[in-house]
């Protein structure tokens, strides 16, 4: 397995060419890139232009810093939401990183269903996310770029099986899943998602979450990778015995404010190369 960070941790008022020096420095070998509101300093838009693309194009090949994938802040419960109107903006933008991760180089995407608000139940937003990703596969029909489906804290994907049960019900091969391995870790065991969605995973985040105690559903805080009480010596073989062999890419923020950016990097990384040596 490689080393990746995704580029919200980085620096944020780095801009791209500094951004990849500094990463592939660190001996990082892929980044993941995102699009976000306008004017962000190393983030892709919906503004973002071919040429754009093109220069950020030549910054991975310059520094040998693959872009590993193409995440957003911007889905907002888009895909659940009851105005169609909304769900066409999710396409939208989904079709924006597909664009984007084919011009860079990168393989896959992530997306996030869901929905839930006081006005729009589960079942409804499960309802209204199947409906607008079955057609929007309709319309990605034989595109090469998987479109990861992400399990983050908004209590729409609370089981392994959920995620299993929403492919099923998508039955659309441009549909994986996008892994966060410590987004359940309040109340789950990791090993457990990967041994459920063997098979299934095409990208994979990765970051430290101690549970309080020691215990499920007891809180917990975030942490250094290595420091989490993830089991990463079950995770990771259980990651590649599941068919998974690709980036684990840190999406992790920076704490200490006395410590230099360069420093963290490093540290960032070596964290992630330790939890990789795990598939050896």
């Amino acid at each position: 397995m490689k080393t990746s960070i995704n580029a919200w941790s980085v620096k944020s008022d780095t801009g791209f060419a500094d951004m990849f020096a500094q990463i592939s420095a660190a001996g990082f070998d892929g980044i993941e890139l995102n699009i976000d509101a306008p004017g962000t300093a190393h983030g892709l838009s919906m503004e973002t232009s071919d040429s754009d693309l093109a220069e950020i194009k030549r910054l991975s090949e310059t520094y040998k810093l693959p872009i590993v994938s193409i995440s957003t802040s911007q889905t907002n419960n888009m895909w659940g939401a009851n105005d169609p109107a909304v769900r066409e903006k999710a396409k939208a933008l989904v079709k924006k990183q597909i664009y984007a991760a084919e011009a860079l180089g990168a393989t896959g995407i992530l997306t996030v269903p869901g929905g839930m608000c006081e006005r729009r139940s589960l079942a409804v937003s499960w309802k209204n996310s199947i409906t607008a990703m079955k057609e929007f596969g309709a319309e990605i029909k034989g595109c090469k770029i998987k479109v990861g489906l992400e399990n983050v804290w908004n209590a729409f994907f609370t089981s392994p099986f959920d995620m299993v049960h929403f492919l099923d019900e998508l039955d659309c091969p441009q549909f994986a899943v996008y892994y966060d391995s410590g987004n359940m870790h309040a109340f789950s065991n990791s090993e457990d998602w990967v041994e459920v969605l063997a098979g299934r995973i095409d990208k994979v985040h990765v970051k430290g979450y101690k549970r309080n105690h020691g215990s499920i559903n007891q809180g917990g805080v975030w942490c250094d990778i290595t420091d989490a009480d993830i089991r990463w010596d079950r995770v990771v073989p259980g990651l590649k015995a599941g068919g998974f062999d690709g980036y684990l890419t840190a999406e992790v923020g920076k704490t200490d404010p006395d410590q230099a950016w360069d420093a963290y990097y490093k540290m960032v990384r070596d964290q992630v190369a330790s939890i990789c040596a795990y598939a050896n």
